[in-house]
C-alpha cells in the first residue's frame, strides 16, 4: 500500500475509489498527567504526551489503510490529519485520504 500526502504519484495512472480514513481517540493516563503538570512547570517537551499522539497517528494511519484494502484499493493520496479534543483529557485523531487503483 503506498501512502502519499500529494494528489499525484509520479509515473501512476489511477482511478479514484473513495474516501477513507481512521481514527482512534487516546487518553491521557493519570500517572503521565502528573508528571507532565511537573515538567509544564519548567517548560519544555512533554515527551509522553508527543509519543502519546505519534501513537495515535500511527493507528490512525493504519486503520486508513485497510479501510483501503477492504476497497481493493493499491494506494492512498491526500492523505491528511487532524485532531480535536472530545472531552477534558481525551483527543481524536483523525488520518484520511482518496483510495485509488492503480490503472
Amino acid at each position: 500500500m503506498i501512502l502519499v500526502n500529494t494528489d499525484y504519484i509520479t509515473g501512476k495512472e489511477f482511478e479514484m475509489l473513495g474516501l477513507v480514513r481512521g481514527s482512534t481517540i487516546q487518553s491521557k493516563n493519570i500517572g503521565r498527567d502528573l508528571t507532565q503538570s511537573f515538567k509544564s512547570i519548567v517548560g519544555g517537551e512533554l515527551k509522553s504526551y508527543t509519543d502519546m499522539m505519534n501513537n495515535a497517528r500511527a493507528l490512525a494511519t493504519k486503520r486508513m489503510a485497510e479501510e483501503a484494502e477492504s476497497m481493493g484499493a493499491d494506494a492512498v493520496v491526500n492523505i491528511r490529519y487532524a485532531s480535536s479534543s472530545v472531552m477534558q483529557g481525551a483527543a481524536e485523531v483523525m488520518a484520511y485520504g482518496t483510495a485509488v487503483k492503480f490503472k
